[in-house]
């Protein structure tokens, strides 16, 4: 009997959903960040590039997660077919999710 796929595109798709959130609400802050704080007339400290590391340092983290975390675990249970399929769908979805930004800046160009 052929397991369904259907829990594996769910899964794929809420990790590429949330992923898709997580770029959005972070290209919104910076996009929106010279208003926030103020524009760009102030002096620069050495306070922002610790931020953006601790930034880059956490989004790769909570990347890793997301899109990782399911198949590894997956996989270290022995559902290798399985957690090699999530971890594709949820690829193939970032990268649909992805084609759909490039098009619509297309578009709007």
């Amino acid at each position: 009997m052929v397991p369904s796929n259907k829990p594996i595109i769910k899964y794929a798709f809420i990790n590429a959903s949330l992923m898709s959130l997580y770029v959005i609400v972070i290209g919104s802050f910076f996009h929106f960040a010279p208003v926030i704080f103020g524009g760009q007339n102030k002096p620069d400290t050495v306070f922002i590039p610790i931020a953006m590391l601790l930034l880059f340092v956490f989004s790769a983290t909570l990347s890793g997660t997301i899109v990782l975390g399911r198949p590894i675990l997956w996989y270290l249970d022995g559902k290798k077919k399985e957690a090699v399929m999530l971890f594709s769908y949820t690829l193939s979805l970032l990268f649909v999710a992805m084609s759909l930004v490039f098009i619509v800046m297309a578009l709007f160009r």
